[in-house]
């Protein structure tokens, strides 16, 4: 059934003198009111895509969560935490994402992490807020402190960051700060794999992506390690006149196995063969520190097939528009 069936259920039988409420499992159990009700937690940013109709561990969350914020202005909706009744269907049928009570972060200290956050929120982007949900966070053409550097090809010189914005203060801080490149390096530029053979090597298009799974990078076969595998589309530009920058490239999408991975502890200098399109952490000591840091993610504790959300940054338009100061 849908919510408005629901609602109109949990109506009849209040009018009646009963109650209609839905538990977890019931909720799981249909799986048109499941879809609905993540449809909706989706719309209202409490959970994210994709909507798959299986109500789990992490849809309750967000449910649960959904009860909690919307109490402070439907103060009836408490009375049902954990449960699907009449005045929870109600809001979830009526309230519109701009109602929602927000989180108000605290970007007062305009340092690098506030910054980020500040550019991911102008974009529109979703924004991971709490204890151990964590914002993983590519930055292209900059260096640990934030300062930009000249964005050489085949050079580990692009930022892997993970944000926290702890329940505490709203504050948010980086976790980790580590070496990268989120482009190919000149071997696999001129010597494109799979799709690249035709149409270029692959570079990943800016945005935010949710896309990867903890799962095993296998890469060339030698040294296979944990890492965050793609598991549904991204979308990268293809550099078909091997020039290393994306002007004029032909953007496709799809699952090009693009992972989060290692980069073999190869000089600052030289990806080498360590990216072909793939989001490479340089040195393997500081990729397992990455693995072990967003495994204690809530939300990859409540389920470990979480997909993780990435997001993937130009470090010109981002310092130019939110300057530090």
């Amino acid at each position: 059934m849908r919510l408005q069936n629901f609602y109109q259920a949990s109506n009849n039988a209040q009018e009646n003198g009963n109650s209609l409420d839905y538990g977890v499992e019931a909720i799981a159990a249909d799986q048109e009111l499941a879809t609905h009700i993540q449809e909706v937690l989706v719309w209202l940013q409490f959970l994210d895509p994709p909507v798959d109709g299986k109500f789990g561990p992490i849809s309750t969350d967000a449910l649960i969560e959904f009860q909690d914020t919307i109490s402070e202005i439907r103060s009836e909706v408490a009375q049902e935490r954990g449960f699907l009744g009449l005045f929870t269907a109600k809001a979830l049928i009526e309230i519109s994402p701009e109602e929602v009570p927000r989180p108000n972060v605290n970007y007062s200290r305009n340092d690098l992490a506030a910054r980020l956050m500040k550019y991911m929120a102008k974009m529109n982007y979703r924004i991971s807020v709490g204890d151990r949900r964590y914002n993983i966070v590519y930055v292209e053409g900059m260096n640990t402190n934030g300062s930009l550097n000249n964005d050489a090809p085949n050079q580990f010189n692009d930022r892997r960051m993970v944000i926290e914005i702890p329940d505490s203060d709203l504050i948010p801080i980086i976790q980790g700060n580590w070496e990268a490149t989120t482009e190919p390096g000149t071997y696999y530029t001129n010597n494109p794999m799979g799709r690249g053979r035709q149409y270029g090597a692959a570079r990943i298009a800016f945005g935010q992506y949710k896309a990867w799974r903890v799962g095993t990078h296998y890469g060339s076969g030698a040294d296979p390690h944990e890492a965050l595998v793609q598991k549904t589309p991204i979308s990268v530009y293809r550099d078909k006149n091997r020039d290393m920058i994306r002007t004029g490239d032909f953007l496709d999408t799809g699952k090009f196995h693009i992972n989060q991975h290692w980069g073999y502890d190869l000089p600052r200098t030289n990806i080498g063969m360590a990216g072909a399109g793939c989001l490479v952490g340089r040195l393997r000591k500081k990729h397992k520190d990455f693995m072990a840091l967003i495994k204690q993610d809530k939300r990859y504790q409540r389920n470990n097939n979480y997909l993780f959300l990435t997001t993937i940054i130009p470090g010109d338009k981002f310092v130019e528009q939110f300057p530090p100061s």
